[in-house]
């Protein structure tokens, strides 16, 4: 008998150089998982995913129930059970299990489904698990959990929190044990996670490569020779590792005994309180790390030194609460509020007691626990101080009749400029690409979708089996095909698959006019404002993002198109102006840009936002003439580029931001060359004005 293939050697634990603040909360959520999980973030090739494959090398071996798919206890076995009651338990031994999730994963291998097979073969609802219950009692792990869909994410935390997953789908309700430790890994270049979902991570750890040189050779010397000879190298950190996986079953055991005093928690409820961190959550993960601290170490009681530490991991990700804020924490801003705790944690006497009947802290893991994500995907963009607060097209006042003639951006705007502050920005509208596309999940515009609501049923198209419709093409059939007994017979042509409509992310590229003339006016403010409310609105529609700006002689790509929303919103911050406007090299730009992300990813379908006044002064020939003659020519190139962009048949919107009571119109040109609706950049406001702006005009619209 051939002798089963003997599992690949993992890195050992023990032989990752450095990262200490990785290791240390991973090993803390392997000794008490009601933590929440691990986030790591932190530059490509920084061994992230080494350490985690590593960790379930260290969890200890588990019994489980034989048979049972969602791996059972024997010592506790789970009353709702899908697989049970078991009766005749039978316990079978086998090593903790690490799961990973692609990013591709659907909602039904997360969570589970309808098990096909039985149901169209033997005419009965039966669960199929999912990576959920593979995942219970041992290691979930995400890589590029950013690039996950984000109602994934949702399941994926809302499971982690409760330790059980619910599934209600099919015709099928279960509900089995899910608890597992959970770690998600990202880079930050390609997109950052929400601040709801980053609040429920229990910590996060930022990871970098070392610059030291000492550090560098030892890494680059010990995965060398681990990939020379990986047993023999996992042999010489095998006693290490063994001694780890020791302390993590000690501190487990030790874990309820550990003493939580009233000084320390007076201290952890101070600390988030002087932080300003939103809710009770980190309250409550605070507590559960320093109680995990307190165990790794051997101690009976928590201290200031396990607060401290679970403050470092658990609190800096929790202070972002803007989109485009940075997850962190200085180093002096933890000392001042642990200095400002320092106060609250020997004075508890005239604390008032807590409200409610039985008051006192909650058992661990109940409802106070933290529910589900309330910030939905259609709640709207985040508190930005009321209805209206913001918008922009105020500061009109006072620009008098300057209508700003053809030469105006030339002679008052030809100093290069400071970025303008942004206006404060608002809810933007929402602008959306018209028809039905098929690129990346999102929330802008109507797309097929592997996700979405069933819209009908089909015999040539479509994701997955359409169970009611596939039934319904078979029954009239079976006398026919002379059935006798349970089941069905299903042929070939009785498979109907099942027709999804969701929604999906675009590529938004912005063109913005920096030249002197929207400057002059102490217009970019205002624009500044607009775009990073629009920004807002693509990271919450996940969107890819870019940024054309053109001023002086010419257009630059100031950010080709990313993932990294808050990117973008870093570089308009920067964006300075002044100079003349070379409209048409900005659309020219913007052409070449979209050529070419239409090669790189077809799929994604672009929507063009030109934010202008629309007063071209650079031609693209820049032929001798009058200033008149130059200033025609421009106009006219410029319309001339918005028809090579509309021939390419992109969605565009242009945001006029011409001001002042003479107005020449320009904008309105080019728009009519694009074929795109034109806004006054007042009505950008979902406050101001209510509704969708489909990026075409109504005839393309028709054909779409």
């Amino acid at each position: 008998m051939t002798a089963p293939p003997r599992a690949a050697a993992r890195f050992p634990f023990s032989a990752v150089v450095g990262h200490d603040d990785l290791r240390l909360a991973l090993l803390l959520n392997a000794i008490h998982p009601r933590i929440g999980g691990v986030l790591v973030r932190g530059e490509k090739g920084t061994a992230k995913s080494t350490a985690v494959r590593a960790l379930a090398g260290l969890l200890p071996a588990l019994d489980v129930v034989e048979g049972c798919r969602f791996g059972c206890a024997p010592d506790a076995l789970d009353d709702r059970c899908p697989d049970g009651p078991h009766d005749a338990v039978v316990a079978q031994r086998r090593p903790a299990g690490l799961v990973e999730l692609p990013v591709g994963a659907t909602e039904d291998r997360l969570i589970g489904s309808l098990d096909l097979e039985r149901a169209l073969t033997e005419g009965v609802r039966a669960f199929q698990p999912g990576l959920l219950a593979a995942a219970h009692r041992g290691v979930l792990y995400v890589d590029e959990v950013n690039l996950l869909h984000d109602h994934l994410v949702d399941l994926l935390l809302d499971a982690a929190a409760m330790g059980r997953a619910h599934v209600e789908r099919d015709g099928v309700s279960v509900s089995h044990a899910a608890s597992f430790l959970l770690v998600g890994t990202m880079n930050p270049e390609e997109g950052e996670l929400r601040p709801q979902l980053l609040d429920r991570f229990g910590l996060t750890v930022h990871v970098a490569a070392a610059r030291e040189v000492a550090t560098r050779t030892e890494v680059v010397r010990r995965r060398l020779a681990f990939e020379d000879d990986p047993e023999g190298f996992a042999g010489q950190w095998a006693e290490a590792d063994a001694e780890l996986a020791r302390r993590i079953v000690e501190a487990r055991a030790r874990l309820d005994a550990v003493v939580l005093p009233d000084s320390e928690l007076r201290r952890i409820s101070a600390l988030c309180a002087a932080l300003e961190v939103d809710g009770m959550r980190a309250d409550l993960v605070l507590a559960r790390t320093a109680v995990a601290h307190a165990a790794w170490r051997g101690a009976d009681a928590v201290a200031e030194q396990d607060v401290e530490t679970a403050a470092r991991l658990a609190l800096p990700h929790r202070r972002r609460r803007d989109p485009f804020d940075e997850p962190g924490m200085a180093e002096d801003q933890l000392q001042q509020a642990l200095s400002e705790a320092a106060e609250h944690a020997g004075d508890g006497d005239d604390d008032p007691p807590p409200d409610g009947p039985g008051g006192g802290a909650p058992e661990d893991g109940g409802p106070d626990d933290g529910g589900p994500d309330d910030g939905g995907p259609d709640d709207g963009g985040p508190d930005d101080g009321g209805p209206g607060a913001g918008a922009p097209g105020s500061g009109d006042e006072g620009e008098g009749g300057r209508s700003g003639g053809a030469d105006g951006d030339e002679g008052s705007g030809g100093a290069d400029r400071q970025p303008a502050a942004p206006e404060p920005a608002f809810r933007a509208r929402l602008l959306e690409v018209p028809g039905l596309g098929e690129g990346a999940p999102g929330r802008r515009s109507r797309s097929r979708s592997r996700t979405g609501r069933g819209v009908r049923a089909s015999a040539v198209e479509g994701n997955g089996v359409h169970l009611t419709a596939t039934l319904a093409a078979a029954a009239p059939h079976q006398r026919a095909r002379g059935r006798s007994g349970p089941g069905l017979l299903l042929h070939r042509e009785d498979v109907r698959r099942a027709v999804r409509e969701g929604r999906e992310g675009n590529l938004v590229l912005f063109a913005v006019d920096a030249s002197g003339s929207m400057a002059a006016r102490e217009r970019m403010s205002a624009v500044s404002g607009a775009v990073l409310s629009l920004l807002r609105d693509a990271y919450q529609r996940r969107d890819k993002v870019g940024v054309v700006a053109f001023r002086g002689d010419g257009a630059e790509v100031a950010l080709p198109p990313t993932s990294s929303v808050d990117v973008a919103a870093t570089r308009m911050r920067a964006l300075r102006t002044g100079g003349r406007t070379p409209l048409a090299d900005g659309l020219l730009t913007a052409r070449s840009v979209l050529r070419t992300e239409r090669t790189r990813d077809p799929q994604r379908r672009p929507l063009l936002v030109l934010l202008t006044d629309g007063k071209a002064t650079v031609a693209v020939d820049a032929a001798a003439g009058s200033a008149r003659e130059r200033a025609r020519r421009a106009v006219d190139d410029a319309v001339r580029a918005a028809g090579l962009l509309a021939r390419m048949e992109v969605a565009s919107v242009v945001v006029d931001c011409e001001s002042g009571p003479v107005r020449l119109g320009l904008a309105e040109r080019v728009a009519t060359a694009l074929d795109a609706p034109r806004l006054r950049l007042e009505e950008l406001s979902a406050e101001n004005v209510a509704g969708v702006v489909r990026a075409a005009r109504p005839d393309r619209q028709r054909a779409a």
